[in-house]
């Protein structure tokens, strides 16, 4: 893929509602970044810098744009901030995961993600611990984090990584998108309220195509997390560096 001229940022999942993407396109302006909305069929010609993809009620398969891009080996590099966009677009959460990874898991890039992000220098010199948050354990995930040289801790709900995750100050948290009590994105603003795991790395495992039910399900649980007041721009700023440009 050809890197777009421009380094745009790209508001996806919107659908032919493209006007749910003006808040944002004239905050991430004022910013100082480029930034349109765009369909995944538009990725045949241009890679942007990264993807901000609605994933509220509103949102136009959001689940399914996320699943076709991390599946896809020439999509699934480019970074991915999920969003929650109101029916008329004011920005109501951001949820700044590290990644995502598909299930069954592909090691070698797996690997290479991590060392790319920097996260895997210090595995030789330390004693560093991961947390696995999945309903039963993933043995290939747990397996490659070993490889790599850190301790796997493993959580099966949300509370319980919560507890634990207070308790061994994990170096990064590998979460599956559906737990028994709660969903990942939850369970990231969750640690998020904390300071000793606000800054962990979080990345998100996503198992196969979602069925509507269950992505109407998704949607609501993260609907919940959404305050009573939207987004300022300086708010929805924080989440970007300033483009030098």
């Amino acid at each position: 893929m050809i890197e777009c001229d421009e380094r745009e940022l790209w508001i996806m999942g919107l659908g032919e509602r493209v006007e749910r993407g003006a808040v944002v396109c004239s905050y991430l302006a004022e910013g100082g970044h480029r930034a349109r909305t765009a369909k995944v069929s538009e990725l045949g010609n241009c890679t942007p810098r990264a993807i901000l993809l609605d994933l509220s009620p509103w949102s136009d398969d959001g689940w399914g744009v996320l699943m076709t891009l991390k599946e896809n080996p020439a999509t699934r590099e480019i970074p991915i901030l999920p969003m929650y966009l109101s029916e008329i677009g004011q920005v109501g959460a951001v949820f700044p995961v590290a990644g995502f990874f598909t299930l069954p898991i592909e090691r070698e890039y797996m690997v290479r993600k991590l060392k790319q992000l920097g996260l895997t220098d210090e595995s030789e010199d330390y004693d560093l611990q991961v947390m696995l948050v999945t309903r039963k354990g993933e043995e290939d995930v747990q397996h490659a984090i070993t490889k790599l040289g850190f301790e796997a801790v493993n959580a099966y709900t949300g509370k319980e990584a919560v507890a634990l995750g207070t308790i061994v100050h994990p170096y990064m948290i590998f979460c599956a998108l559906m737990l028994p009590d709660q969903a990942a994105f939850e369970l990231l603003e969750r640690f998020r309220l904390y300071p000793q795991t606000r800054n962990i790395p979080f990345f998100v495992l996503l198992k196969g195509a979602m069925k509507d039910g269950e992505c109407q399900a998704m949607s609501r649980s993260i609907e919940h997390l959404v305050r009573k007041t939207w987004l300022s721009r300086q708010e929805f700023l924080a989440f970007f560096k300033r483009n030098k440009e």
